[in-house]
C-alpha cells in the first residue's frame, strides 16, 4: 500500500459517520476585521504596513501618475520596463525606457536583464500591508513580478483596498494564480541576516492612486 493509499484510507475512515446528503456547515467565528476605521484610516494602515514591511509607498492622483511613474523609472536608471498586455498606456506616456512586453518564449535571462515592471494589482490588504496580483492583464504573467529587480504596483485608491484577510478572500477568485506580496523580496535563512532580493524584487515601490471622490473602502 502506497503513502497515499494510506492517507486516504484514513480520510475515509474519519469521514465515514458524515451524512454524505447533507451540506455540513463550517463555523467561522474570527472577526472579518479588527476595529472600526474610516477610509482615510483605512488607507493610512494600509501604507504605514506597506512601509513597515519596507515597501516605498507614493501617493497620487490619476492625473499624476504617469509624470511619478516617469520619475521612478528615471530615478533607478531603467532602460526597460517589463509591461503587462493590459496595462493602461497613459501610465507609461511620459517614460523613457523602451518597453518590454511581456511574452510567453521570454526566457528567464532575458527577464532578468530588464530593470524595472509596472503592473496594477487585484487589490490591498491594509491590515496586513499585502497586494494581490491575481494574473489579470494589467499585471501580467507571475514570473514578471518576480524576475526583475525593482517593481512598480499600482493601486487604486480606495476601490481596491480591503481591511482584512476575510474581505480580500471573498473578492478573489482562487482558479486564478494569486500572488500575495508584503514587502520586498526578503530571507533571514543565512546567519538571520535579512537578505532583499533572492526570490523577487529587492526593491517594491507602491503607488497609490487616489479614486473618484466619495468612493468607500469595502468593509
Amino acid at each position: 500500500m502506497s503513502s497515499r493509499e494510506r492517507i486516504l484510507g484514513r480520510v475515509r475512515r474519519a469521514l465515514a459517520d458524515v451524512p454524505r446528503d447533507e451540506d455540513v456547515p463550517i463555523e467561522r467565528t474570527y472577526l472579518r476585521k479588527h476595529g472600526q476605521r474610516s477610509v482615510e484610516e483605512t488607507v493610512d494602515l494600509l501604507a504605514e504596513n506597506l512601509a513597515d514591511y519596507r515597501a516605498v509607498v507614493h501617493r497620487t492622483d490619476a492625473a499624476e501618475l504617469p509624470d511619478l511613474i516617469m520619475r521612478l523609472l528615471a530615478e533607478r536608471g531603467s532602460q526597460e520596463v517589463l509591461v503587462p498586455p493590459g496595462l493602461p498606456p497613459e501610465w507609461l506616456s511620459l517614460a523613457d525606457a523602451t518597453r518590454v512586453h511581456d511574452r510567453a518564449v521570454s526566457t528567464p535571462h532575458e527577464l532578468d536583464e530588464v530593470a524595472s515592471v509596472v503592473t496594477g494589482c487585484a487589490l490591498a490588504i491594509a491590515e496586513t500591508g499585502t497586494l494581490v496580483l491575481d494574473g489579470s492583464p494589467d499585471q501580467g504573467r507571475r514570473r514578471i513580478t518576480l524576475v526583475p529587480d525593482h517593481h512598480i504596483c499600482v493601486v487604486r485608491v480606495p476601490d481596491q483596498v480591503v481591511s482584512s484577510v476575510p474581505q480580500a478572500l471573498e473578492r478573489l477568485d482562487p482558479a486564478r494564480p494569486l500572488t500575495w506580496i508584503s514587502g520586498p523580496s526578503a530571507t533571514s535563512d543565512i546567519e538571520l541576516d535579512r537578505v532583499e532580493g533572492v526570490h523577487g524584487p529587492r526593491t517594491l515601490e507602491v503607488v497609490l492612486v487616489s479614486g473618484r471622490a466619495g468612493a468607500d473602502v469595502t468593509g
